[in-house]
């Protein structure tokens, strides 16, 4: 009778036993299971982002939702028991990727590098670019600008690229790299920084004053020199064919010591665009821009005004040769080049007659 009882026992736990052997066997089949890729047949690509400080239980809820895992629960076993955390970016995932890729690609933050294209106008101002930059890519404009301005980064430029120079860290320039990003159409990654936004443009804009190095060596102008009066001839003569006229008038004018009288320099040094006229007060303001203040600015401004394209580099390095000392541009862009004042007088009293003159208040 109590062998009969033991025996019975016996059986129970070896059925119990068996009962749980096979509960965890299924546990583990169910858990292999689970991190297998929802549809091996369906290898249609899905982008999936991660925020900033998302954590990985909110990724995984997500990531159930998008149907690229198959169970919520296991997956979170599986994230604990590796130590996984969530990087941010955007990710492209598809239903035939297990989850085992899925949750080491975000551990390891395998970001799908999303392209922009993003075109930076030549003419435009340094701060223009920021908020270019500010509004294709996840900086706010306080920070493009803080980074272009910061001194050590700076310097680091100067560094690396051989056509910085020291002269962009007068104390008097507004920010050391107006008019040193070249204007042009860019392809970007979504995820890029902010200096290897800028670090792109500079390697474009070394690779158009390498495609010009005979003529910047025949000239008399450091590259400095040569991309500040570029920068105002690229603003004089915009939407014309007559920058490298207008540049011959600036070098007889510079020849002759007498003073640019640039209106666009003014604009410039008191921070103001073109949509309205200058005021007499600004006109004569005084400070490293400011040509048409002759007792403050005798020769070129400290620095370049906006970033000039490659016709207005050419037009500086290789100006037109006249005896034209002075050039006017009406209300529509058109140029008129005088060699006298009293010719030059002329011209703007025509043009005021007709309409087509600034009117300075």
């Amino acid at each position: 009778m109590i062998n009969k009882i033991f025996k019975n026992k016996r059986n129970i736990i070896l059925t119990i036993l068996g009962l749980l052997i096979l509960f965890l066997i299924f546990i583990i089949l169910f858990y292999v299971f689970s991190l297998t890729p929802v549809d091996k047949r369906n290898d249609k690509d899905i982008l999936f982002t991660v925020n900033d400080g998302e954590a990985i239980s909110t990724v995984i809820n997500n990531l159930k939702e998008e149907k690229l895992i198959k169970n919520k629960f296991t997956s979170k076993v599986y994230v604990k028991l590796h130590h996984y955390s969530a990087q941010k970016g955007t990710y492209k995932f598809s239903q035939k990727m297990s989850a085992k890729y899925i949750f080491k690609a975000i551990n390891d933050g395998k970001t799908e590098k999303e392209d922009i294209t993003v075109t930076f106008v030549e003419g435009k101002r340094l701060t223009n670019y920021a908020e270019t930059i500010s509004k294709n890519f996840d900086y706010d404009y306080d920070e493009v600008m803080n980074t272009l301005d910061d001194k050590e980064y700076v310097n680091d430029l100067i560094n690396k690229y051989s056509f910085l120079s020291t002269d962009i860290l007068n104390e008097n320039i507004y920010h050391p790299l107006e008019g040193y990003l070249f204007p042009d159409t860019y392809t970007f990654y979504k995820t890029s920084s902010i200096k290897e936004i800028i670090e792109k443009m500079l390697d474009n804009t070394e690779l158009k004053l390498n495609s010009l190095d005979n003529e910047i060596k025949a000239s008399s102008f450091s590259i400095h020199q040569i991309i500040t009066l570029a920068s105002i001839v690229e603003l004089e003569g915009a939407g014309t064919n007559d920058r490298a006229g207008i540049a011959g008038v600036f070098i007889n004018r510079l020849n002759n010591g007498i003073a640019l009288g640039s209106d666009v320099t003014t604009y410039y040094a008191v921070n103001k665009d073109f949509t309205s006229d200058l005021r007499v007060s600004e006109l004569n303001s005084c400070n490293g821009y400011n040509t048409r203040n002759t007792s403050c600015v005798k020769g070129l401004p400290v620095g370049p005004i906006a970033s000039p394209g490659l016709d207005a580099l050419k037009a500086a390095i290789t100006p037109s040769a006249s005896d034209y000392l002075y050039f006017v541009a009406d209300k529509n862009g058109k140029v008129y080049f005088s060699k006298t004042d009293a010719e030059h007088n002329n011209t703007v009293a025509r043009l005021k007659q007709e309409g087509l003159w600034y009117t300075y208040n």
